[in-house]
């Protein structure tokens, strides 16, 4: 257990938390601000805005997320100089914005069609039902799956490992190699404690989704 709390092993598991939050929170911003675009225009009368919408989303669920990982990152890396961190983001904020504009279709198509046509015999131009009453009640459905959304593309980052990236789950592998031999236990004390940190992130996602979900759904 001692190995856990040598100086240089806490400095460099705290380096791969670094590089996990740093995927895991631009891939999250990407997935929120495409995405969001992506459920939007699946929800549009164009049926070949939905057709394409619906390729992408289809394309991305069934091909398995480390595979495209692999082919970003061996595939396009002879084409672009693309970094493992790089592909990581590239991957997962692929895989978020099909998940989230997913969730978003979901969310806008729940909504009850009265609202929307209240708001029009009302008055209100299309560009207003949309931002006043639209987006707004759809956004209040949206919120717990979109947590929880959050807390799978965090967990989903160990993948990184596979391809070099030096994030948590790779520095602790490099612990247990380093000092397998001198801690015949190492596997147990490392491997447990990036299973607390990863607790730590993810858990109280985990609550605010079921508060909100309790909440507001």
């Amino acid at each position: 257990m001692e190995l856990l709390f040598v100086p240089q092993n806490i400095l460099r598991i705290l380096e791969g938390v670094f590089v996990t939050l740093q995927i895991a929170l631009i891939a999250i911003l990407f997935s929120c601000i495409f995405g969001f675009i992506l459920g939007y225009v699946m929800t549009l009368h164009s049926r070949f805005l939905r057709f394409v919408c619906r390729l992408y989303l289809e394309s991305i669920r069934i091909i398995p997320i480390l595979a495209w990982l692999f082919i970003i990152y061996f595939g396009f890396s002879s084409l672009i100089n693309l970094s493992g961190v790089g592909a990581c983001i590239l991957a997962f904020s692929l895989w978020g914005i099909a998940e989230m504009g997913d969730l978003v279709r979901g969310a806008i198509s729940s909504l009850p069609p009265h609202q929307s046509e209240s708001a029009r015999a009302l008055g209100l131009k299309e560009w207003q039902v949309q931002v006043f009453i639209i987006i707004p009640q759809s956004f209040k459905r949206l919120l717990p799956s979109l947590v929880n959304l959050f807390t799978r593309m965090i967990k989903t980052t160990s993948l990184a490992a596979l391809i070099g990236v030096s994030d948590m789950l790779k520095v602790g592998q490099q612990i247990i190699e380093v000092n397998l031999i001198s801690y015949p236990t190492a596997s147990f004390w490392v491997y447990g404690g990036i299973f607390i940190v990863y607790f730590m992130l993810c858990y109280p996602l985990s609550l605010l989704s079921h508060n909100l979900e309790k909440k507001l759904v």
